[in-house]
């Protein structure tokens, strides 16, 4: 991180002491009232507040003459710092090793939503690029009355402002404002997180005049993360420390009301912390709370265990009374044209709960010291977390500040945020920093899943084939039962085991397409949880939230019509899609991966290993993408191998080609885990996937051998999202190949072998 302690400003004694003028690099010494009016009218030596009307919130250039970014976002893996790096740098026209970006502290940057929506390039990266644009703009300026030459007869060149017409005339960034901050307000639209714009009065570049935006530039983070160079979460430590750990019943919803605290009395330090619902442990060294919380002995309450059989999720579902009905997109008059239709098509899809799995449980240390409460943490959503904090220790938000270091992953709602309220009642109740890290049983057991859905479809055609109505509707448990954040004790196991007031929300979502179809209706119902407090099976965030499961579905679907009516997957689509940037990734896709244009299934199979080949396509917040799978089927085991992709993949203004390629091929992988493996199981009393044997991911034999990825680049165009869209069409590909190779289709989630051999037999 760059720090501030250190700056250096121009003031009356340093000035003077330089004799009375500063000297920059031009012939004539300039004035001291000059350079003393240029500066009190951009720059300060004194830190303007932290707010998102201040060019200084974002955008510093340090005495060295280096850049700090202040994003507040942060990366899940991507490498999404690379891209802002170059967005800043691009605009500041500086190098892009000058730059570093500094991401989600709340003490150094302002809440710009974090990890959220594939938005950090966006919005993020929007607002970035603005407040850059402006940096470079006022700087200019500065140099203009300096160096006594119209603006528009200034460059610049590597932090380097320079006459047009006399390059003696010259200076840096760094001689102007290096240390000092900028003293600029920016037009905020009064909006925080992923909305917040605040942009100056500059224009951003042309993007013919780019450079350094739209170079594969390499991160350079990895190494240091693979050789233990760069701290993650569980390495951070502070003086005076402990260990803690949380202990969760074996029957959802019981609680404590009895806790033997002398049962752990042999172990060095151990200490119980139990306040109703919460119950937890923390000992001088990590063991030690390991072991206290092993043979802590405790009474729980007797409760009737919440949950279905797993074998009945589905028959819950469709039976379950509807907590909300939304139709989002509706054309036409569905009803009617079904009326008259010479052939209906219906079909029903199964999407399990899902766990976000991330390679390690979560882990946070919170230290409460003088008043402050300083946060280490994974979390996707820093500034949120903040305000859980404030609100679960009952302190100001602005005596709380959240470090965002990276964890084991995310890549939506996981444990961090539950982890980093844990920790910090654990550490409220002890008085002392509590370095909190839950069990793998609990990282998988007890994060917040993706919810369990069903879908049901239909289409009206009429007697030449053609589709003249369409409806589509989801069914399943909330995409925000707890909150997308940690932001609100009641969406925290913290909160929830503490016994605050619940809010459960509801949203789902319906398929993102451009099909033009004369009658046309979308829409979704949510229903209760299983369970409304401190619940395992609690919903929420994740990875393109419900994403997968809705085009699971609806590009299923479409296959499954385009075989009605015997005609060629890609064909078909294209007679209905009318967006020309949702045909161009389609026949981009098509063209790559050398598609046999035919009707599927396929005809010319015998023998016990067949293969198909499958598409799908989505739009995603203004991204397009397109995903062919070809698929290898061993009929006797029913393993599959998902051999190969090609992706066509339009997000607007490409930043960072590298990065982009790299966050795709993470898409297809974890998108083909999600397809073929994942699903958590549970009991009438808990749920039972609480390792990787029991909540199976990929393993590195199963990935893909090739994913070949199109990139579609529109500089022309504002830049959309990439780090979830490509994995949205993965499930229907891979569905549709495997019909293909078999002529069966299969419409539950995962797509194990014994599903798939069950199916095929």
């Amino acid at each position: 991180m760059t720090k501030f302690e250190k700056t250096s400003s121009f003031t009356r004694r340093s000035v003077l002491l330089g004799g009375g003028a500063l000297v920059v690099s031009i012939g004539a010494a300039i004035s001291l009232e000059t350079v003393l009016s240029i500066s009190a009218a951009y720059a300060q030596g004194a830190k303007p507040p932290l707010t998102p009307d201040q060019l200084s919130s974002y955008i510093a250039v340090n005495a060295d003459g280096s850049v700090s970014a202040f994003f507040g976002k942060m990366d899940m893996g991507h490498g999404l710092h690379v891209a802002i790096g170059q967005m800043v740098a691009e605009e500041l026209d500086v190098p892009f090793r000058n730059v570093k970006v500094i991401m989600g502290d709340t003490a150094t940057s302002v809440n710009q939503g974090g990890a959220s929506g594939s938005t950090g390039i966006q919005l993020g990266g929007k607002q970035m690029r603005m407040a850059a644009a402006e940096a470079r703009r006022v700087l200019v300026e500065m140099a203009a009355g300096l160096l006594s030459t119209p603006v528009d007869k200034l460059n610049v060149n590597d932090g380097v402002v320079s006459a047009a017409d006399d390059t003696s005339k010259r200076i840096s960034y760094a001689q102007m404002i290096g240390g000092k901050y900028f003293n600029v307000q920016l037009d905020w639209n009064k909006q925080y997180g992923n909305p917040l714009y605040a942009p100056g009065k500059a224009q951003p570049k042309n993007p013919k005049d780019h450079k350094i935006v739209g170079q594969p530039i390499k991160r350079e983070d990895v190494a240091p993360k693979v050789f233990a160079i760069e701290n993650f979460v569980t390495d951070i430590k502070v003086p005076g420390m402990v260990h803690g750990r949380m202990i969760r019943p074996a029957v959802a919803g019981s609680e404590p009301v009895k806790v033997d605290e002398a049962s752990i009395k042999d172990i060095p330090g151990a200490k119980v912390v139990w306040d109703k619902g919460f119950l937890g442990v923390v000992a001088d060294k990590e063991w030690n709370a390991i072991q206290a919380a092993e043979k802590l002995k405790v009474e729980w309450s007797q409760t009737q265990p919440p949950f279905p059989e797993q074998a009945t999720l589905y028959d819950h579902i469709r039976k379950a009374t509807v907590r909300k009905r939304e139709i989002e997109k509706q054309n036409g008059n569905v009803d009617d044209a079904f009326k008259t239709a010479a052939k209906v098509i219906e079909a029903e899809y199964e999407w399990p709960f899902q766990s976000h799995a991330s390679m390690g449980p979560a882990c946070a240390l919170v230290e409460i010291k003088d008043g402050n409460v300083t946060c280490w943490s994974g979390t996707q959503k820093s500034h949120f977390v903040q305000n859980g904090l404030a609100a679960t220790l009952q302190m100001p938000v602005d005596k709380v500040r959240v470090i965002f270091t990276a964890g084991p992953g995310s890549y939506g709602r996981n444990d961090a945020d539950d982890c980093a309220m844990d920790a910090a009642v654990l550490a409220k109740a002890v008085g002392k920093p509590v370095r909190l890290q839950y069990m793998r049983d609990q990282g998988t057991g007890w994060d917040p899943k993706g919810p369990a859905s069903i879908h049901k479809a239909r289409a009206a055609l009429d007697a030449s084939g053609k589709v003249v109505a369409y409806e589509f509707t989801s069914k399943g448990f909330s995409r925000v039962d707890v909150d997308t954040n940690g932001g609100k004790p009641q969406d925290t196991l913290a909160g929830q085991t503490l016994g605050v007031a619940l809010k459960s929300g509801d949203g789902f979502g319906v398929p993102a397409e451009s099909y033009a179809f004369d009658n046309k209706r979308m829409g979704w119902e949510t229903i209760p949880p299983l369970l409304d407090r401190a619940s395992p099976l609690r919903s929420a965030h994740l990875r393109d939230p419900v994403g997968p499961q809705i085009h699971f579905a609806s590009e299923s679907f479409i296959d499954e019509v385009a075989a009605a009516v015997n005609a060629d997957p890609i064909e078909f689509r294209l007679r209905y899609i009318k967006e020309p940037r949702d045909v161009a990734v389609i026949k981009a896709a098509a063209e790559k991966a050398n598609w046999d244009t035919r009707p599927s299934p396929r005809k010319d199979q015998t023998g016990a290993k067949v293969s198909g080949r499958g598409i799908a396509y989505s739009q995603r917040n203004g991204t397009r993408v397109a995903v062919i799978a070809e698929v290898d089927i061993d009929r006797a085991s029913g393993k599959i191998f998902a051999r190969k992709f090609t992706v066509a993949h339009d997000c607007g203004q490409i930043i960072n080609p590298d990065g982009l390629v790299k966050c795709i091929e993470g898409n297809i992988v974890q998108g083909v885990s999600r397809t073929l493996w994942e699903e958590v199981t549970f009991d009438p009393k808990a749920v039972t996937s609480v390792d990787w044997v029991s909540y199976p991911i990929l393993d590195i034999t199963e990935t893909p051998a090739e994913v070949n990825v199109v990139l579609i680049n529109h500089p022309e165009l504002p830049p959309t999202g990439a780090g979830e869209p490509s994995i949205r069409p993965v499930a229907a590909a891979i569905a549709n190949a495997i019909f293909d190779a078999t002529g069966v289709r299969i419409r539950r989630v995962p797509f194990s072998p014994d599903r798939v051999k069950a199916a095929l037999s």
